[in-house]
């Protein structure tokens, strides 16, 4: 990209930030909260909600503060008005399905919103912190999907919250690790989230909210970040209760190298770019750094063991029962990858013979029991369960596993089934044309959970969508509210530790939810050879 565009863009994005984050004076009859930094004044959705949005938790990471730790965020005189979302953090556009409320990107993002019931200022209510997902590369708190109004109504109060991303987040270099007190330098964006919950700590009982009954959430990357914050001793004494929907640090994708690695890998990348210090790398505009980072070939960044919010690696956390010792209530969706991710034709008897082969070696006898394919139907659904096995379902369930056997607390597994309806006229403008969904696609079950499909007009929603969205949201709503998912007029959620026989039940969302066992040999397999390949990350 020509530098004199970047310097364009740079302006142009610069000054619609400013725009979009000035503090404005508030509208007459506002509601207003007193924070640690200063009065807030929001909006009120519908009458019987209160929303905040755009309140900052930490300072700029501008400048010298880029690949710093979170800083607290200054003070205030006056009313900062809170009525509209803050930038979203430095990103590409990765995903059509992102919609996101803000008119600006920008590194100066480290902001949050708040959902709380209008008449709660005195009450004592459970608190749910939502992460989104997004590979760590993309995403923001204000897409419709997110919005907390839904479950605030369902008697909590809701936050959703940015974080850094991508190279912003996760970027290593010895000079940083260098001039950190800690010897440390990367997971930035999993610092902004534990400095998010600090924030909540310290301020949300202003709102409604108790801050001993701090519940996080998130899906995908968010829910990587779960797994991530219930392990970090930066942040696991801050969680009453965990929800993951489809993630955790326990994967074959994204791995937490040593500090090492990632610190070469950033080497390379200043060395790439004609960096000779980091000094001369914060000196470059944010959108130099990403043209730079999106470039094919560069070296990418993500979570590192980096001794400080990462003492060891996640899965030896957990080993040691080194986690928050809090309820985990997990589980992802029935095709959370398609089979032509794995086979680039439809799945027969012969493919997937020859698949399980490569992928299992000396193995795919014991593959094929578990992955059976006699039949070309069989063989579709085979391939589709292995396929989201390998991309997020195994760490998933691993993560469960290794909760359950170390912390001594309750874990509620589900699988989620319902396919999304088809497209609408936008959708199919927006998403392209698409076969119709045979299951429950990656990131599908977030509108139902948090009552929002009014909020995606990219699917025809129906009746029958609205009673899954109803009983997955009371579901999860009963677990913020109490540790546990069960309540009146519900099917019956059984605790997911194994019962004499060594079956782990779950619970399966759709129209008719229902317990069931889930598929423990298929994970045992999948565990057993993980294990004779390397050490889990």
């Amino acid at each position: 990209m020509n530098r004199n565009v970047i310097a364009a863009l740079t302006a142009l994005l610069a000054a619609a930030t400013a725009a979009a984050q000035s503090q404005r004076a508030p509208s007459g009859g506002s509601p207003q909260v007193r924070t640690a930094n200063g009065l807030l004044a929001g909006t009120t959705e519908s009458t019987d909600v209160r929303v905040f949005r755009g309140v900052p938790f930490a300072a700029p990471p501008v400048r010298e503060l880029r690949w710093a730790p979170p800083q607290p965020a200054r003070g205030w005189k006056g009313i900062r008005a809170a009525d509209r979302f803050a930038a979203q953090c430095i990103q590409a556009r990765l995903f059509g399905d992102m919609v996101f409320r803000n008119d600006a990107v920008s590194e100066d993002c480290l902001y949050l919103n708040v959902w709380a019931p209008a008449a709660t200022a005195h009450e004592r209510l459970p608190v749910l912190v939502y992460f989104y997902g997004g590979g760590f590369q993309a995403g923001d708190g204000s897409e419709p999907r997110y919005d907390g109004a839904s479950m605030a109504r369902q008697g909590m109060v809701v936050v959703t919250t940015s974080y850094r991303l991508g190279i912003f987040g996760f970027f290593s270099h010895p000079e940083l690790t260098s001039e950190s007190p800690h010897h440390a330098s990367g997971n930035y964006a999993l610092m902004d989230q534990a400095a998010a919950l600090r924030w909540v700590r310290a301020n949300v009982a202003a709102f409604g909210g108790d801050p001993s009954r701090v519940t996080i959430a998130g899906e995908s990357a968010g829910s990587f970040s779960v797994s991530a914050l219930m392990a970090s001793p930066l942040s696991r004494d801050l969680l009453a209760g965990a929800i993951g929907e489809s993630g955790a640090f326990f994967s074959k994708t994204i791995s937490t190298p040593p500090l090492a690695d990632s610190e070469r890998r950033g080497v390379e990348f200043a060395t790439g770019v004609g960096a000779r210090s980091v000094g001369a790398l914060r000196s470059m505009s944010a959108m130099e750094v990403l043209a730079a980072a999106s470039r094919p070939g560069t070296p990418q960044f993500g979570p590192n063991v980096d001794g400080w919010f990462f003492p060891d690696k996640p899965a030896a956390l957990y080993a040691a029962g080194r986690q928050a010792h809090v309820p985990l209530l997990a589980g992802w969706n029935t095709e959370e990858m398609g089979a032509r991710a794995i086979l680039r034709d439809d799945p027969t008897p012969e493919s997937m013979s020859k698949l399980l082969t490569t992928t299992f070696g000396d193995q795919a006898a014991d593959a094929a029991q578990v992955y059976p394919s006699r039949t070309n139907d069989e063989a579709l659904r085979s391939a589709t369960g292995l396929a989201g096995d390998q991309f997020i379902a195994y760490s998933t369930w691993k993560w469960l596993e290794e909760h359950a056997r170390t912390s001594g607390k309750p874990v509620y597994r589900y699988l989620f089934s319902r396919p999304r309806p088809p497209v609408t006229p936008l959708g199919e403008a927006i998403l392209g044309k698409s076969r119709p969904a045979t299951g429950a696609s990656h990131s599908a079950e977030i509108e139902y959970v948090m009552g929002n499909l009014k909020g995606n007009r990219y699917f025809a929603w129906t009746d029958e969508d609205y009673r899954v969205s109803g009983t997955a949201q009371r579901y999860f709503a009963n677990f913020v509210k109490t540790g546990n998912p069960n309540g009146n007029g519900l099917p019956v959620w059984p605790i997911g530790s194994h019962d004499a026989t060594g079956q782990a039940m779950r619970m399966r969302i759709d129209v008719e939810s229902r317990a069931e066992p889930e598929e423990r040999a298929r994970y045992l397999f999948l565990d057993r050879f993980y294990a004779g390949q390397r050490p889990q990350d």
